[in-house]
Protein backbone atom coordinates (compact mmCIF):
# COMPACT_ATOMS: atom_id res chain seq x y z
CA UNK A 1 0.00 0.00 0.00
CA UNK A 2 0.76 3.63 -0.27
CA UNK A 3 3.19 3.80 2.60
CA UNK A 4 3.98 7.38 2.54
CA UNK A 5 0.36 8.53 2.66
CA UNK A 6 -0.55 7.75 5.98
CA UNK A 7 2.40 10.32 7.54
CA UNK A 8 1.60 13.17 3.88
CA UNK A 9 -1.62 14.45 5.34
CA UNK A 10 -1.22 16.74 8.39
CA UNK A 11 2.59 17.96 9.39
CA UNK A 12 5.02 16.44 6.93
CA UNK A 13 7.89 14.05 7.71
CA UNK A 14 10.46 14.70 5.08
CA UNK A 15 10.52 11.07 2.71
CA UNK A 16 13.65 9.28 3.20
CA UNK A 17 15.64 8.93 -0.33
CA UNK A 18 16.66 5.77 0.46
CA UNK A 19 15.38 2.75 2.04
CA UNK A 20 16.35 2.79 5.93
CA UNK A 21 15.91 1.07 9.24
CA UNK A 22 12.44 2.82 10.78
CA UNK A 23 14.81 3.31 14.01
CA UNK A 24 17.41 5.30 12.03
CA UNK A 25 14.37 7.57 10.61
CA UNK A 26 14.43 11.29 11.79
CA UNK A 27 12.13 12.41 14.41
CA UNK A 28 11.58 15.66 14.43
CA UNK A 29 8.17 16.65 13.96
CA UNK A 30 7.03 20.18 13.56
CA UNK A 31 3.70 22.33 12.18
CA UNK A 32 3.76 23.51 9.02
CA UNK A 33 4.93 27.12 8.14
CA UNK A 34 4.52 28.85 5.20
CA UNK A 35 7.23 31.35 3.93
CA UNK A 36 5.18 32.23 0.94
CA UNK A 37 2.95 35.23 0.37
CA UNK A 38 0.70 33.27 -1.71
CA UNK A 39 -0.64 29.70 0.29
CA UNK A 40 -0.67 26.85 -1.91
CA UNK A 41 -4.34 25.59 -2.73
CA UNK A 42 -6.34 23.71 -0.25
CA UNK A 43 -8.22 21.15 -1.84
CA UNK A 44 -9.83 20.12 1.28
CA UNK A 45 -12.64 22.96 0.94
CA UNK A 46 -15.75 22.63 -1.69
CA UNK A 47 -15.18 23.42 -5.35
CA UNK A 48 -18.03 23.46 -8.48
CA UNK A 49 -17.86 19.21 -8.74
CA UNK A 50 -19.50 18.60 -5.34
CA UNK A 51 -22.43 17.26 -5.00
CA UNK A 52 -25.17 18.25 -3.16
CA UNK A 53 -24.50 15.27 -0.57
CA UNK A 54 -21.08 16.28 -0.23
CA UNK A 55 -21.61 19.92 0.31
CA UNK A 56 -24.45 19.43 3.07
CA UNK A 57 -21.72 16.38 4.79
CA UNK A 58 -19.25 18.74 4.52
CA UNK A 59 -21.42 21.91 5.94
CA UNK A 60 -22.72 19.29 9.00
CA UNK A 61 -19.11 18.68 10.00
CA UNK A 62 -18.26 22.78 9.37
CA UNK A 63 -20.69 23.07 12.08
CA UNK A 64 -19.28 20.37 14.18
CA UNK A 65 -16.17 22.44 14.34
CA UNK A 66 -17.08 25.44 15.51
CA UNK A 67 -17.98 23.71 18.92
CA UNK A 68 -14.36 22.15 19.08
CA UNK A 69 -15.94 18.42 18.31
CA UNK A 70 -14.44 18.46 14.79
CA UNK A 71 -11.40 20.00 12.97
CA UNK A 72 -10.68 20.85 9.23
CA UNK A 73 -8.10 19.11 7.85
CA UNK A 74 -5.99 21.21 5.39
CA UNK A 75 -5.56 19.11 1.84
CA UNK A 76 -2.86 19.77 -0.53
CA UNK A 77 -1.22 18.60 -3.75
CA UNK A 78 2.61 18.10 -2.44
CA UNK A 79 4.84 16.97 0.20
CA UNK A 80 6.59 20.20 0.43
CA UNK A 81 3.62 21.81 1.46
CA UNK A 82 3.03 20.62 4.92
CA UNK A 83 7.16 20.92 5.55
CA UNK A 84 8.40 22.95 8.11
CA UNK A 85 10.51 25.82 6.36
CA UNK A 86 10.29 24.72 3.34
CA UNK A 87 8.51 27.41 1.32
CA UNK A 88 5.78 26.31 -1.34
CA UNK A 89 7.66 25.60 -4.88
CA UNK A 90 4.85 26.57 -8.01
CA UNK A 91 4.76 24.04 -11.02
CA UNK A 92 6.26 20.91 -9.23
CA UNK A 93 7.06 17.53 -10.89
CA UNK A 94 5.93 14.88 -7.80
CA UNK A 95 2.14 15.35 -6.03
CA UNK A 96 0.59 13.60 -3.51
CA UNK A 97 -0.57 10.21 -5.40
CA UNK A 98 -4.51 11.49 -4.22
CA UNK A 99 -4.42 14.75 -5.38
CA UNK A 100 -1.77 14.22 -8.90
CA UNK A 101 -4.57 15.35 -11.31
CA UNK A 102 -5.18 19.45 -12.45
CA UNK A 103 -9.28 18.80 -13.24
CA UNK A 104 -11.29 19.12 -10.38
CA UNK A 105 -13.75 16.11 -9.52
CA UNK A 106 -12.51 13.57 -11.99
CA UNK A 107 -10.27 11.36 -9.57
CA UNK A 108 -10.27 11.56 -5.72
CA UNK A 109 -12.56 13.92 -4.60
CA UNK A 110 -12.51 14.65 -0.59
CA UNK A 111 -12.19 16.33 2.76
CA UNK A 112 -11.52 15.07 6.01
CA UNK A 113 -12.13 15.99 9.84
CA UNK A 114 -10.67 14.74 13.20
CA UNK A 115 -12.40 14.57 16.93
CA UNK A 116 -9.57 14.56 19.07
CA UNK A 117 -11.43 13.02 21.73
CA UNK A 118 -12.59 10.46 19.90
CA UNK A 119 -9.80 9.58 18.35
CA UNK A 120 -11.59 9.72 14.52
CA UNK A 121 -10.38 11.05 11.40
CA UNK A 122 -13.49 11.27 8.61
CA UNK A 123 -13.02 11.63 5.31
CA UNK A 124 -15.86 12.48 3.08
CA UNK A 125 -15.27 11.22 -0.59
CA UNK A 126 -16.82 11.34 -3.57
CA UNK A 127 -14.57 9.25 -6.40
CA UNK A 128 -14.37 10.78 -9.64
CA UNK A 129 -14.71 8.63 -12.97
CA UNK A 130 -11.33 8.17 -13.53
CA UNK A 131 -11.13 5.96 -10.84
CA UNK A 132 -13.26 3.28 -12.13
CA UNK A 133 -12.35 -0.22 -11.75
CA UNK A 134 -15.30 -1.99 -12.73
CA UNK A 135 -17.75 -0.25 -15.24
CA UNK A 136 -19.63 2.28 -13.04
CA UNK A 137 -17.86 1.51 -10.16
CA UNK A 138 -15.04 2.51 -8.13
CA UNK A 139 -11.61 0.60 -8.60
CA UNK A 140 -10.57 -1.52 -5.32
CA UNK A 141 -6.98 -0.01 -5.24
CA UNK A 142 -8.56 3.42 -5.00
CA UNK A 143 -10.58 2.35 -1.81
CA UNK A 144 -7.58 0.89 -0.14
CA UNK A 145 -5.86 4.04 -0.71
CA UNK A 146 -8.83 6.15 0.47
CA UNK A 147 -8.67 3.59 3.37
CA UNK A 148 -4.98 4.08 4.46
CA UNK A 149 -4.87 7.64 4.12
CA UNK A 150 -7.56 8.41 6.32
CA UNK A 151 -6.76 5.66 9.09
CA UNK A 152 -3.06 6.93 8.26
CA UNK A 153 -4.09 10.66 8.52
CA UNK A 154 -5.55 9.83 12.28
CA UNK A 155 -2.62 7.79 13.38
CA UNK A 156 -0.67 10.73 12.50
CA UNK A 157 -2.86 13.73 14.40
CA UNK A 158 -2.52 11.58 17.63
CA UNK A 159 0.95 9.75 17.27
CA UNK A 160 2.96 11.88 15.34
CA UNK A 161 4.85 10.16 12.21
CA UNK A 162 3.73 6.38 10.87
CA UNK A 163 4.34 4.44 8.18
CA UNK A 164 1.55 1.16 7.30
CA UNK A 165 2.62 -1.77 8.20
CA UNK A 166 -0.48 -4.00 7.25
CA UNK A 167 -4.07 -2.90 6.01
CA UNK A 168 -6.98 -5.57 5.56
CA UNK A 169 -10.03 -4.60 3.69
CA UNK A 170 -13.03 -6.42 3.48
CA UNK A 171 -15.54 -5.32 0.31
CA UNK A 172 -19.17 -5.55 1.27
CA UNK A 173 -20.86 -3.26 -1.38
CA UNK A 174 -19.12 -1.57 -4.63
CA UNK A 175 -19.01 2.39 -4.52
CA UNK A 176 -20.57 4.01 -7.80
CA UNK A 177 -19.03 6.63 -9.46
CA UNK A 178 -19.71 9.81 -8.38
CA UNK A 179 -21.54 9.01 -5.30
CA UNK A 180 -20.52 10.70 -1.66
CA UNK A 181 -19.39 7.74 1.27
CA UNK A 182 -18.18 8.41 4.81
CA UNK A 183 -14.59 7.16 5.19
CA UNK A 184 -15.01 6.50 9.53
CA UNK A 185 -11.35 5.31 11.07
CA UNK A 186 -10.42 4.96 14.71
CA UNK A 187 -7.46 4.48 16.64
CA UNK A 188 -8.46 1.90 18.71
CA UNK A 189 -5.22 0.78 20.77
CA UNK A 190 -1.91 1.73 21.06
CA UNK A 191 0.68 -0.56 22.27
CA UNK A 192 4.66 0.55 21.82
CA UNK A 193 5.24 1.91 18.54
CA UNK A 194 2.37 0.02 17.17
CA UNK A 195 -0.75 1.81 16.51
CA UNK A 196 -3.86 0.13 15.69
CA UNK A 197 -6.91 1.23 13.79
CA UNK A 198 -10.39 0.41 12.23
CA UNK A 199 -12.24 1.69 9.75
CA UNK A 200 -15.32 1.78 7.95
CA UNK A 201 -17.05 3.00 4.53
CA UNK A 202 -20.90 3.71 4.91
CA UNK A 203 -23.30 5.74 1.87
CA UNK A 204 -23.70 9.25 2.79
CA UNK A 205 -27.15 8.53 4.68
CA UNK A 206 -25.87 5.38 6.36
CA UNK A 207 -27.81 3.17 4.76
CA UNK A 208 -25.51 1.13 3.41
CA UNK A 209 -22.03 -0.29 4.75
CA UNK A 210 -19.91 -0.25 1.73
CA UNK A 211 -16.07 -1.57 3.19
CA UNK A 212 -14.31 -2.49 6.47
CA UNK A 213 -10.94 -2.32 7.28
CA UNK A 214 -8.38 -2.83 9.86
CA UNK A 215 -5.04 -1.24 9.32
CA UNK A 216 -1.54 -1.20 11.80
CA UNK A 217 0.58 1.59 11.32
CA UNK A 218 4.71 1.80 13.16
CA UNK A 219 5.91 5.01 15.05
CA UNK A 220 8.34 6.27 13.32
CA UNK A 221 9.70 7.79 16.87
CA UNK A 222 9.71 5.53 19.96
Amino acid sequence: MLRSCARLIYKGIALPRQQQNLHSLPCSYTAPKFYSQEAPRDYGVPNTTWSKNLLDLYNKYMEGSKSGTWKRIPSYNATVHYIKGVPPVRNREKRLFTRNLDQDGVGFEYCMFYNKAERRMVCLFQPGPYLEGPPGFTHGGCIATMIDSTTGAGAVYLCGGVMTANLTVDYKNPIPLGCVVIIDSKVEKIEGRKVFTSCQIRSHDDSMLHTEATALFIKLCP
